[in-house]
């Protein structure tokens, strides 16, 4: 069996010989059928004296020209309009070479009805293209049999790719409808694109409803509050299966199912490439907890902008690894940062330009039951990154923090505001030091969305703290490059705050997520707040004394803590069993939960 499979295993040289075959064929027909039309199928018998010859000159001609113009080298499936064009060209130039030979031995030759060579040329063109065209024509109906019925939505050259895929079996939709979203190609509505018809906006229930449409795919942007109506008025309509159209890196469009992160993705209008270039181009870069789920990202786009050298440093072996792997030429460093000792040999032997601080313990439950070891990690750790730079003269230091630093009620948030606080008042010498505080990031690691994604696919339930929690999102990649942006207007001692956009209720997130990846049933059950959790956080931009030239980024008021007295009080901290009394003495605004 496996030798009669590969005997029938498709090759060019087989490609060749059959289509070689079946056009000597076709143009058999062809040519007798022209001499038939040209007599009116009464062919007189002195005419005939040359047609053989003629006919294997003829067949000699096209099968040369079609070589050379690659028509034997096409594939059935993919037989396109630039294909016909090949065949056309063959053709011409067969039947020229023909005419020249015929005037150049008009006595050999005749009698020759030189018409026919123009009636032929039309019937081989018309013979060889249908054969050619007809696989293509079989698989398209069979994949319309075959494949789930999908509409697109928008009207443009993505959308002419799709179909064509969808043509070609390459993708298993079929698509029966377009609908024009973009207003300035409603003048379509009405007309076909690649024989699929174009509708405007409003006949799109109509069509979910009527046509039992099981898929849509969406081939334009959008504002994210309109597409995130669209999703919800589509999955009203009983269609789950939402695909976006995306451009691989050989220019050919693939659909990708839409997820959560598509519609809570915030795209800041004002993102400066260029300035992060300028930044980043050329300098050697530090980068602390570079295994982590912000590390990693910015040590990622460090590299995408110039950076001319990466040290990354982690104390998980696995995370370091795993960042590493992505990024081959950096210099990978195991190390903790509260290793002072370690730490300043790693900086003084790569001298950086560059320090991002990213290291940090952020998961608020475990900050809450291991109290000493977040205060030890996050706020020892950071001095020693700081410290650690400005003694060798580093020219930038950048400090990542967060939303949860903000009237802190957890002790996570109160560590990562003190550190602020060390940031804006420690000596800085020769270094600038900026600390960049942003809300939650979509795929981080502990965030809520790998967690619910992973309890809808075993089924659910959905576990809710509160069901009126919000919180702000962006996407990690977005939130790193303000954070790079900020960094680079940085003049010293500056708290930027990020611009997350309106937050979002948790509990409209778990229902759209159910909506999304679980058509169906999933219950969702609210378990109450965890310790040191708030219902909502805050950024504090309403707040803000500064704003930059990019409205995405803004600076908080500067806090005066004199700089020896919150060393004393951060050395207490780190020596006491009974912190929280110290935490909040340095952080005032710090509300800790005394009932847990």
């Amino acid at each position: 069996m496996q030798e009669k499979k590969g005997l029938l295993a498709p090759s060019f040289i087989k490609r060749l010989i059959f289509f070689l075959g079946a056009d000597f064929l076709l143009f058999f027909i062809s040519l007798h059928f022209a001499y038939a039309l040209r007599f009116d199928f009464s062919i007189p018998h002195e005419y005939l004296k040359h047609f053989y010859l003629i006919f294997f000159l003829l067949t000699l001609l096209k099968w040369g020209s079609l070589y050379v113009f690659g028509v034997y080298h096409l594939t059935w499936r993919y037989f396109s309009l630039h294909n016909v064009k090949q065949i056309v060209m063959g053709h011409a130039l067969a039947m020229a070479l023909l005419y020249l030979i015929f005037i150049l031995n008009q006595d050999f030759f005749a009698p020759f009805p030189r018409s026919t060579i123009a009636i032929d040329f039309v019937l081989s063109l018309l013979l060889t293209g249908a054969l050619r065209l007809s696989k293509r024509l079989i698989l398209e109906q069979q994949s319309k049999t075959a494949s789930k019925s999908m509409i697109i939505i928008g009207s443009n050259h993505k959308t002419a790719a799709l179909i064509k895929s969808a043509k070609n079996g390459d993708i298993p939709y079929s698509i029966i409808a377009i609908v024009a979203w973009e207003t300035s190609n409603l003048h379509l509505c009405g007309s076909y694109m690649d024989s699929v018809k174009i509708y405007p906006p409003n006949q799109l229930e109509q069509l979910c409803l009527s046509l039992n449409v099981e898929s849509v795919a969406i081939t334009i942007d959008m504002p994210q509050d309109i597409l995130q109506a669209l999703v919800k008025q589509l999955t009203s309509y009983n269609v789950h299966d939402i695909q976006r159209s995306v451009i691989l890196a050989n220019n050919a469009t693939a659909l990708k199912k839409f997820s959560i992160e598509d519609l809570l993705a915030r795209h800041p209008k004002d993102l400066d490439t260029q300035t992060i270039q300028t930044f980043i181009q050329d300098k050697t870069i530090l980068i602390t907890g570079a295994g982590g789920s912000i590390g990693s990202e910015i040590s990622i786009q460090c590299e995408y902008f110039g950076a001319k050298k990466l040290i990354l440093i982690d104390h998980s072996e696995y995370n370091l690894y795993q960042i590493g792997e992505q990024l081959t030429q950096a210099t990978l460093r195991l190390c903790n940062i509260l290793d002072r000792a370690t730490l300043d040999a790693i900086v003084a032997n790569e001298k950086p330009d560059i320090v991002i601080h990213a290291a940090a313990y952020k998961h608020v439950p475990l900050c809450e039951a291991n109290i000493q070891s977040a205060i030890m990690n996050n706020i020892q750790g950071s001095c020693n990154v700081i410290d650690s730079a400005i003694a060798h003269n580093i020219p930038k230091i950048v400090i990542i923090s967060t939303d949860k630093a903000v009237r802190p009620t957890n002790v996570m948030g109160t560590t990562k505001r003190i550190v602020e606080l060390y940031a804006q008042n420690v000596d800085p010498k020769n270094s600038e030091i900026a600390a960049v505080r942003f809300g939650n990031v979509l795929g981080s690691s502990g965030s809520v969305i790998p967690k619910f994604k992973s309890q809808i696919e075993a089924g659910g339930p959905i576990t809710l703290t509160h069901p009126d929690i919000t919180r702000y999102f962006m996407l990690i990649s977005e939130a790193c490059q303000l954070v790079l942006q900020a960094a680079a207007i940085a003049k010293g001692k500056e708290l930027f705050i990020l611009d997350m956009g309106e937050p979002v209720k948790i509990m409209d997130l778990a229902k759209t997520m159910i909506k999304l990846y679980a058509p169906g049933e999933v219950q969702i059950v609210t378990t109450g707040l965890r310790p040191g959790e708030k219902l909502y956080e805050e950024l504090l931009i309403d707040e803000s004394e500064q704003k930059t030239s990019y409205a995405s980024i803004m600076i908080a008021g500067s806090t005066h803590y004199p700089i020896e007295q919150l060393n004393q009080d951060i050395e207490s901290l780190l020596k006491t069993s009974n912190p929280i009394p110290l935490l909040k003495n340095i952080v005032p605004e710090f509300t800790p939960d005394l009932s847990v």
